[in-house]
């Protein structure tokens, strides 16, 4: 509470008439006809400003006083703060008229006077004896500000020291490059330099502690200096919004008022955690791991434990087409998808290559032949109530060498010369016909299903030459499509390590891995 009230007074003061007392009541130099003249000390002369609390200082602030002449003498001074700045408040212009005298080539003013002042709290802190003293010399200021509070035993010391500028500097001040690195943060701030503003949105489940410690990080023009700094943990709880204050090198302020402007769902799959599934028909020596929750995501490996109980003589030498991958995620665990060579697998059923998939939705499978019965056994999508924005993650993906076409079951080109790309988007579709009745896409109707609205997808799907590569894409509508919040969607997330898989088409032993999908909403 005595802190908070140090501040207050100190704002007071820079905004009353402590600074007239340098020359309205006080004799400190010669007056009148006797006035002298000294070495003009005008100009900007810019610095750092210091506040102490009983010998606790504050951390400096970058500060510009100006000092023109009063009249025609160098001997009668106003020394100024323009848009001077405290503890991350604007307090405003101050100006004080000064007497100067010179000594041994130091030019001195100072001054004192007693002021009352009652806090913001209603708290009467009494007489309150205030001094004001500084010099100049080679074009160096240094300036002290003293106050004396008795009611609570303590003392409020200011002081600056700065150099005289050359009136060459830089009055560009301007913030760049303003980012908050947090898992909180669904939209990254967007600054508004016309109107001083800068806006990011969060995640709707951010609570009031974690908006407490959020830290921006951020470029200011060169030479220019900012109040708070970059790197600094800021309190936007509660609506609350924070200012900072750059100043150029000339003196020049600008202010940008940093805040949230809206929370944005997020639907998020990590892949830390992995349940075991097993198959219905003979969960003994068909089981698997699969990423949780176990009812939004699936997998393909029910199909691929059917063709390993038929491989008798272990000649494909399959594994499951999705797998936990601990050691290689991009944060902690990841899902690692690999396309295989199945041509012949399960006395033929099996089409020629099978890929590792990962996506919302069930996996229905059934012993079919058909390539086109097969695709239905994916059933794709989930309930999904926001308006999309942005789909984001990141993977790594090495593409296979042997490129297999298997779209004609009956002639199947191996080595092709094709290079294999991975798939990765997301898809939001009606949930309901006209009629109200369920929609469910699935292999054969995802790509041209008329229930499709938008979609975001990954730009390029080739090989990343073994390194994690983030993406961040933007839900684009299809044509005569619109978001309706009156009606019902679902939301199909689609990975596959080979992105023809859906065609039979893509090279043995590609491995796709992904991690840290998400999918923001409003």
């Amino acid at each position: 509470m005595k802190k908070k009230l140090f501040y207050y007074l100190f704002a007071v003061l820079c905004t009353a008439t402590l600074f007239t007392s340098c020359s309205d009541d006080d004799d400190n130099g010669k007056n009148g006809d006797d006035q002298t003249e000294v070495t003009d000390i005008s100009g900007n002369y810019k610095g750092n400003l210091v506040v102490s609390i009983d010998g606790s200082a504050a951390d400096p602030v970058s500060q510009v006083i100006s000092i023109a002449k009063s009249g025609d003498q160098t001997s009668q001074v106003i020394l100024s703060l323009k848009k001077f700045s405290f503890a991350g408040q604007l307090v405003g212009d101050i100006e004080v008229p000064c007497t100067v005298e010179e000594k041994d080539g130091v030019q001195s003013f100072s001054g004192q006077k007693d002021l009352k002042f009652t806090t913001e709290f209603g708290q009467l802190l009494g007489t309150l004896p205030t001094s004001v003293s500084g010099t100049v010399k080679d074009g160096k200021v240094s300036m002290k500000i003293g106050v004396t509070v008795a009611a609570l035993g303590q003392t409020v010391d200011v002081a600056f020291e700065g150099d005289k500028m050359t009136g060459n500097e830089s009055s560009e001040a301007k913030i760049s490059d303003f980012v908050i690195d947090s898992e909180f943060v669904t939209e990254q701030p967007v600054i508004d330099d016309e109107n001083g503003t800068i806006a990011f949105k969060v995640n709707d489940a951010t609570t009031n502690d974690d908006l407490k410690a959020l830290i921006p990080t951020f470029q200011v023009s060169d030479k220019a200096t900012v109040s708070p700094v970059s790197g600094i943990a800021q309190d936007f709880s509660g609506g609350k919004s924070v200012e900072y204050i750059v100043m150029a090198e000339d003196g020049t302020t600008k202010v940008y008022t940093v805040s949230i402007v809206g929370k944005n769902n997020i639907l998020k799959y990590s892949f830390e955690e992995w349940g075991e599934q097993a198959d219905k028909t003979n969960p003994d020596k068909m089981k698997w791991s699969s990423p949780l929750p176990l009812d939004e995501l699936a997998t393909a490996n029910n199909g691929v434990a059917y063709l390993k109980a038929f491989d008798f003589t272990n000649k494909y030498n399959l594994s499951y087409g999705t797998l936990e991958e601990k050691e290689a995620g991009y944060k902690g665990t990841a899902a690692k998808l690999i396309t295989q060579y199945t041509k012949g697998a399960g006395f033929g059923m099996a089409p020629a290559i099978t890929p590792g998939s990962l996506f919302t939705g069930r996996f229905e499978f059934q012993a079919v032949t058909n390539p086109k019965e097969q695709l239905k056994l994916t059933k794709f999508g989930i309930s999904y109530t926001k308006k999309p924005l942005y789909f984001k993650g990141a993977f790594k993906y090495k593409a296979g060498d042997n490129f297999v076409d298997g779209s004609d079951k009956n002639d199947v080109k191996e080595n092709t010369g094709d290079k294999d790309q991975c798939g990765i988007y997301a898809l939001l579709y009606e949930a309901t016909n006209e009629k109200e009745e369920e929609v469910i896409l699935d292999g054969n109707t995802i790509t041209n299903s008329e229930y499709r609205v938008a979609i975001a997808q990954i730009k390029d799907g080739s090989d990343t030459e073994d390194k994690w590569v983030e993406f961040n894409e933007a839900f684009t509508y299809f044509e005569g499509k619109v978001y309706d919040s009156s009606k019902k969607y679902k939301m199909a997330i689609v990975c596959s390590s080979s992105k023809a898989g859906d065609s039979f088409k893509g090279a043995v032993n590609s491995t796709l891995f992904v991690d840290e999908l998400e999918i923001i909403g409003e």
